[in-house]
């Protein structure tokens, strides 16, 4: 009988997709075509320089927040510093605006925060 309910938590747990902090989870993006995310303290962040906000918004870049330290397309244990696309011992930094920023080969890519509600 235990095993059963073991069994029905852990499988909830699967298919509710978030992470512990309620927002969405890595495999919410990874099923896109296209998604292009990291993690970093527990949020994916996702890329948004296509946004014509984000293309028209000035920030100064702030202090790095993290780097990406594993390259995988594999939502199953898609963890802090890991990304998709961005290769490894790429520099995350912090702006004075919601955009966060990932630097390669001296190029900035900007990324949001992704919540819920």
């Amino acid at each position: 009988m235990i095993y059963k309910i073991l069994s029905l938590v852990l499988t909830a747990g699967i298919l509710v997709g978030c992470n512990h902090n309620g927002s969405p989870a890595p495999s919410d993006y990874l099923k896109s075509e296209g998604a292009d995310i990291f993690m970093l303290d527990g949020y994916v962040y996702s890329n948004v320089q296509r946004l014509e906000w984000v293309k028209e918004t000035e920030y100064s870049l702030g202090e790095q927040i993290g780097e990406i330290t594993k390259q995988t397309t594999n939502s199953f244990g898609f963890d802090d510093g890991d990304a998709n696309i961005l290769p490894v011992g790429t520099k995350i930094y912090e702006t004075d605006s919601p955009i966060t920023i990932a630097v390669v080969d001296g190029k900035e890519i900007a990324y949001m925060k992704q919540v819920e509600g």
